[in-house]
């Protein structure tokens, strides 16, 4: 079996979903460069690069809410990638499990999971 060649585009980067490998919640959306992609493959942790930082970055590396990636799939045009992931406490920087804890109309739907100011002081 060959590696597929995922297509990272004129920027370099990809967007990846974060789905909980064993319920299918999606957890969040980031995005990954080359080295994330090889970084994760590497280490089984979750790894993306923050555009607005300019930098590689490993979820969880901060809060300790890693997430352990199972697999890694890419779609069928080769430009996205899902990493379906066994996550420790909440993917999201606000507490929450998931990052879609809300609807459009403002509806709180998510479970907070941890306090971000204990987390990130």
């Amino acid at each position: 079996m060959d590696d597929v060649s995922v297509d990272f585009g004129e920027d370099g980067l990809v967007p990846a979903i974060a789905q909980d490998a064993e319920s299918g919640e999606v957890l969040m959306l980031a995005y990954v460069s080359p080295e994330a992609l090889e970084r994760t493959r590497e280490t089984g942790l979750a790894h993306y690069y923050s555009r607005s930082r300019d930098e590689l970055w490993q979820k969880g590396k901060t809060s300790g809410h890693v997430q352990h990636v199972e697999e890694v799939r890419v779609d069928c045009d080769a430009d996205t990638l899902l990493y379906l992931v066994e996550q420790e406490g909440g993917a999201c920087h606000t507490g929450h499990r998931s990052c879609f804890y809300r609807t459009v109309d403002g509806e709180h739907v998510g479970e907070r999971v941890f306090d971000p100011d204990a987390v990130y002081e």
